[in-house]
């Protein structure tokens, strides 16, 4: 149990998710006599909805050819689509109904909540989620912001010329006067201003980025903070960049231990993890899949931190080892900047599942 709200990634692990090798199947547990008999009935569906796509990928996987563009995904079959529909409603009305009473969720529904972030936080709900999930609703830090504006900032030339890398796709932020680029220029600099060590640090624009498509610039710049301090980011994005050194050794032993054939092929090609893998730690895949996709993966990291981005990462690796060991170093960097980032595009959940199934073992990872 937490003793208080704030949350702490790393520990947040404790139920030891390296049992739920399976789909990450709620079995009521102690948690259930505080769940009311929809919220079960809603556990029940969801659970459901889980083994049917499991199906569906099993069956995809082993018609490898037209892998692609079987986009049986649950949503769209049209016989789902008015079951959907229903589910949607229920889904806006529950989690209406769990901002309301969040505190509770957050110390006596904790598996069920998990869950129901795993499917996805609701599009219109994320603003206030993310900050709830971070405890950024009510910082101190908040009521600088402006203060900090009127500062200069040593990182500024370096900002400048970072933003305009940063989702050039995205209309938000296209051209140099849009109000996108004006504001994450605002959260990067204000970030500088109250971390000196770190001060700017590329990459993290596509986070703050991402923050500002769903919530104001003060409060992209409060979660923005909460991230660095209690999610292990501060400590990847310090100049010496250490941790990112020691998530990529975490990775690299995962690797070996679990897809020994596909480690070795890479150790063949001189295709180190640190090629592939340094960015989806520092951008948390942001830079990887379409934002659909990776909005999910970030619903679950507001939640469990950077576990996540171990288990997608693996989720990847076994999913394409097949492919993978027949390629040398030049076509497997092309494969993972072409094939891979569009491989779940019409299924989000079928990739978070998969990522679920990995094994991890937060004990091991410490050690």
């Amino acid at each position: 149990a937490m003793a208080s709200p704030a949350v702490s990634p790393d520990s947040s692990s404790h139920e030891a998710l390296s049992s739920v090798n399976s789909a990450p199947a709620c079995s009521p547990t102690s948690d259930s006599e505080n769940l009311s008999p929809d919220e079960l009935e809603l556990l029940a569906k969801l659970e459901e909805q889980n083994r049917l796509l499991e199906a569906d990928s099993k069956s995809m996987r082993s018609m490898n050819g037209s892998r692609r563009n079987s986009g049986s995904s649950l949503v769209s079959s049209s016989s789902a689509s008015s079951n959907l529909s229903h589910l949607e409603e229920d889904t806006w009305i529950l989690w209406g109904r769990i901002v309301n009473e969040w505190d509770e969720w957050r110390k006596k529904k904790e598996k069920l909540l998990k869950e129901l972030i795993r499917k996805g936080i609701p599009h219109h709900f994320r603003a206030i989620v993310w900050q709830l999930l971070c405890s950024a609703t009510d910082m101190p830090v908040k009521n600088q912001y402006s203060e900090l504006l009127k500062m200069s900032s040593p990182c500024e030339k370096l900002i400048r010329r970072d933003i305009a890398r940063t989702y050039p796709e995205h209309e938000f932020f296209k051209g140099q006067d849009s109000l996108g680029q004006e504001v994450l220029f605002n959260v990067m600099k204000a970030y500088s201003l109250v971390d000196r060590e770190v001060g700017y640090c590329q990459g993290s624009a596509f986070i703050v980025g991402l923050l500002l498509m769903q919530m104001p610039e003060e409060e992209a710049f409060c979660v923005f903070v909460r991230l660095m301090q209690e999610y292990r980011l501060r400590e990847l994005f310090k100049p010496s960049m250490a941790e990112l050194g020691l998530c990529i050794y975490q990775f690299e032993y995962m690797l070996q231990e679990q897809l020994p054939e596909l480690n070795i092929h890479f150790r063949s090609q001189s295709f180190l993890t640190s090629m592939y893998a340094s960015s989806w730690f520092l951008t948390l895949f942001l830079t990887t899949f379409p934002l659909p996709v990776a909005t999910r993966v970030f619903d679950i990291f507001m939640y469990e931190g950077l576990e996540i981005v171990f288990r997608v990462g693996m989720a990847l690796l076994q999913f394409n080892q097949a492919e993978l060991v027949q390629l040398d170093m030049e076509g497997m960097s092309q494969y993972f900047q072409k094939v891979i980032p569009h491989q779940f595009d019409s299924c989000p959940d079928k990739l978070i599942l998969r990522a679920f199934q990995v094994k991890y073992n937060p004990k091991k990872m410490k050690r």
